[in-house]
C-alpha cells in the first residue's frame, strides 16, 4: 500500500476544504492509538494560522477520545516539538502548520517519541487505522484523556538553544530578523537580545493571514533591502514554522542554505564535531558546494528532494550535519529536524566574528533553473533524446559543473538545471535541453 494522506511531510492542504476538522479529529485518534501506550502523553504545538485553532482543538479531542492526554505548547517553532520531546518524554507530537505554505494552507506533521518524524511505515499504519476505525464501535478507549496547557514551553526552548550557544557572545552584533509573521516572531528575537546582539525585526505582528506574505525565506527581497538601508551587519529570514533560514550579508547578497551549510561544515569539522567527516546534501546543491569539500576531504552523500531524505541520509551514516538550499539545516549535535534559530546561531558562531560579506567556505557557480510544462511529467523516463542530450551535457560540463534534469512530484513539469562556470555557459546549455525537452514532451 502507498500512502494516500500523508506527503513528505505530514497531511497537508486547503484548511476547511481537504485539512477539515473531521480529518484533524480523525488523525488525532488514530495517531494516539498508534503509540503503543496505553494512555499516550501527547505535545501540540502550531504556528499562526488562523486555522490553528480550530485544527488544534479538534485534533487534541480526537487525541482523548482515544484515552490519550494531551499538552498545548502553543504557538512555536517546529524543532521545539523534538526538543520538548526529549525535555518531557513525550510519546507523540503533533505540529499544526504548513511551513512555508500561504496561510489558507495548514498541515499536520508527527514526531515519535524518539524526536525523529514519523516513517513511512508509521504514516501508513496510521492511515490503515483511518480506514479501519468505525467511531463508536465497542472496545474503544478505556478513559477519556485530558487536555491541558503545557505552560513555560516557549522558555523551554529558548533554554535548550542557550545552552547550546552559550559561548557565542553576540554583543554588539547588528542584526535584522524576518521572522514571516510565523512561529519564530517572539522567540528569534528574543534569543538574540539575550546572546548580546542589537536586533531589530520585520514581518513579527501575525494576523492569522499574513504568514509568509511577501516576507520570510520564500521572499528574502525585502529583507535584502532593509539590511542595506538600515546598515546592519547582517540579516536572517525564517519560513512560517521556523525550521528553515536564509541569510543576507551587508551588502544585501542573499546568502542560501549551501553556503550556510558550507560555513557550518567547515567549522564542526574544525572543533572535531562534525561525525564521520561527511555532510548530506539533496540533487540541488550547487556544484560549488560539491567542489568546495571535494577540496577540504569532506565526504558528501547526496539525497533526493526533501529533507525526511536527508535526515534518513544521515541516520544511515551516522553523520550529524544536512541540509538543502532551501535553508533546511539539520544540525544533529543539537535537534533531530532542521532548526531555523539553531542555524543562524550556528552561522554566527561558525564565523567566529567575521562578516558574513567575506564568507570564503564555497563558491557558488552560476544557476540556471527552468521549470517546462510537460503533457506528462511520467514520460521523461523513456524520452531517449531527451536523455542522450542530457549526458552529452554532462561530458561537456564533467569537472566544470552539472546538469539536472527530472520531474516535478506534484506538478505536470519538468525541472532543467544547469551549473557552469559562467552564466552565457548556464544559459546556453540551459537553454539548448529546455528547447528539447519542450519540443519532445511539451
Amino acid at each position: 500500500m502507498t500512502r494516500k494522506l500523508f506527503g513528505t511531510d505530514g497531511v497537508r492542504g486547503v484548511a476547511g476544504e481537504f485539512l477539515t476538522a473531521e480529518l484533524a479529529l480523525a488523525l488525532g485518534a488514530a495517531a494516539a492509538r498508534n503509540t503503543g501506550a496505553e494512555r499516550p502523553q501527547v505535545l501540540i504545538v502550531r504556528d499562526t494560522r488562523e486555522s490553528g485553532d480550530m485544527l488544534q482543538a479538534a485534533l487534541a479531542a480526537g487525541v482523548s477520545a482515544a484515552g490519550g492526554d494531551v499538552l498545548l505548547g502553543g504557538v512555536l517553532p517546529t524543532p521545539a516539538a523534538p526538543l520538548l520531546i526529549g525535555r518531557y518524554g513525550f510519546d507523540l507530537a503533533a505540529v499544526i502548520s504548513a511551513s512555508h505554505n500561504p496561510y489558507r494552507d495548514n498541515g499536520i506533521k508527527f514526531f515519535a517519541g524518539d524526536g525523529y518524524k514519523l516513517s513511512d511505515e508509521s504514516e501508513l499504519a496510521i492511515e490503515r487505522e483511518l480506514d479501519a476505525h468505525v467511531p463508536g464501535a465497542p472496545g474503544g478507549a478505556p478513559a477519556i484523556g485530558r487536555i491541558r496547557e503545557l505552560r513555560g514551553a516557549p522558555e523551554d526552548y529558548l533554554r535548550e538553544l542557550h545552552v547550546r550557544f552559550r559561548e557565542l557572545d553576540l554583543d554588539g552584533v547588528d542584526v535584522l530578523l524576518d521572522c514571516a509573521n510565523g512561529a519564530t516572531y517572539l522567540l528569534a528575537p528574543e534569543i538574540f537580545r539575550r546572546l548580546g546582539a542589537r536586533v531589530s525585526v520585520i514581518a513579527d505582528a501575525p494576523d492569522g493571514r499574513n504568514i509568509n506574505a511577501g516576507c520570510g525565506s520564500t521572499h528574502v527581497d525585502e529583507l535584502a533591502r532593509k539590511v542595506v538601508a538600515g546598515g546592519h551587519a547582517l540579516g536572517f529570514a525564517f519560513d512560517g514554522d521556523g525550521d528553515r533560514v536564509l541569510a543576507v550579508d551587508r551588502r544585501g547578497a542573499i546568502v542560501d542554505g549551501d553556503e550556510l551549510m558550507a560555513l557550518a561544515t567547515l567549522h564542526l569539522r574544525a572543533g572535531g564535531r562534525l561525525s564521520g567527516n561527511g555532510v548530506a546534501v539533496t540533487v540541488m546543491t550547487n556544484y560549488g558546494f560539491h567542489a568546495a569539500m571535494e577540496r577540504e576531504g569532506v565526504q558528501v552523500g547526496t539525497t533526493s528532494v526533501g529533507d525526511r531524505y536527508v535526515l534518513e541520509e544521515l541516520r544511515a551514516r551516522g553523520w550529524t550535519l544536512g541540509g538543502e538550499q532551501s535553508g533546511h539545516i539539520i544540525d544533529m549535535g543539537f535537534n533531530r529536524t532542521g532548526d531555523g534559530i539553531a542555524s543562524a546561531l550556528l552561522t554566527l558562531e561558525a564565523l567566529g566574528g567575521r562578516d558574513l560579506s567575506e564568507r570564503d567556505a564555497m563558491s557558488k557557480l552560476p544557476q540556471r533553473l527552468v521549470n517546462v510544462r510537460v503533457r506528462d511529467r511520467g514520460a521523461l523516463e523513456h524520452a531517449h533524446e531527451v536523455d542522450a542530450a542530457v549526458h552529452a551535457a554532462e561530458s561537456e560540463l564533467a569537472g566544470r559543473g552539472r546538469v539536472l534534469v527530472r520531474p516535478s512530484g506534484t506538478e505536470p513539469l519538468v525541472r532543467v538545471m544547469v551549473e557552469a562556470p559562467t552564466d552565457e555557459e548556464a544559459e546556453e546549455v540551459c537553454g539548448r535541453l529546455v528547447a528539447l525537452v519542450e519540443r519532445e514532451l511539451g
